[in-house]
């Protein structure tokens, strides 16, 4: 079986059995402002263990929140879960945007590493190793967020508790995040720093 994600030596967390996950090995579609409800609210918030998420662009997606007037963005999402001792793992492909690097120099919440990797173009979400969407909608307002439905982008993508699916796709996770593909890639002129974390130094 291929291995789970990264762990210290201490026993490993275990996530409790997920309360919204489809049936293990059924795969369910996931179509437009569906992306929302399932995979931001009904998964990234419910996060109890580990959060894995490969995205091209990572952009401040911001999140309303029911009983506030005021959305919030992914990232104090990030914040809260990684307060909580949720472990999570972010690997993009873009620059992220200027909002979210501004949010990132002012403190890089605990819990929460980066990795960008210029070849990635994979949009998937891992929860807890237990429930997972992969698909085709970036960690955006248009792709994963709230967007109204003549904003958004046109994205699909699957639902799954499939341990199948979801150990092939941590496997090719881990082997870009840890990298594994770095020696045999011909575009690292693109990436001077294999896997560099974005750099989060104030400007002056």
């Amino acid at each position: 079986m291929p291995p789970r994600r990264p762990r210290s030596a201490a026993t490993p967390k275990v996530a409790p059995p997920p309360s919204s996950a489809s049936p293990r090995g059924e795969v369910e579609l996931v179509r437009g402002k569906e992306h929302f409800q399932k995979v931001v609210l009904d998964g990234i918030q419910k996060a109890k263990v580990s959060l894995d998420i490969a995205t091209a662009d990572f952009k401040a997606m911001l999140v309303p929140q029911p009983g506030r007037r005021r959305a919030i963005s992914i990232l104090e999402v990030f914040r809260s879960l990684a307060d909580r001792g949720v472990e999570i793992r972010i690997l993009h492909s873009g620059v992220p945007s200027n909002p979210i690097l501004h949010e990132l120099r002012r403190a890089l919440p605990t819990g929460l590493t980066i990795r960008r990797c210029p070849r990635l173009h994979a949009k998937a979400v891992i929860i807890d190793c237990q429930r997972m969407y992969l698909g085709s909608a970036n960690l955006t307002g248009a792709g994963l967020g709230a967007k109204g439905e003549h904003k958004r982008n046109f994205e699909m993508g699957i639902w799954t508790a499939s341990p199948t699916l979801m150990d092939a796709v941590l496997e090719q996770f881990n082997a870009i995040w840890e990298g594994q593909m770095c020696p045999t890639c011909l575009r690292r002129n693109l990436c001077p720093v294999p896997l560099e974390e974005p750099d989060l130094a104030p400007r002056k």
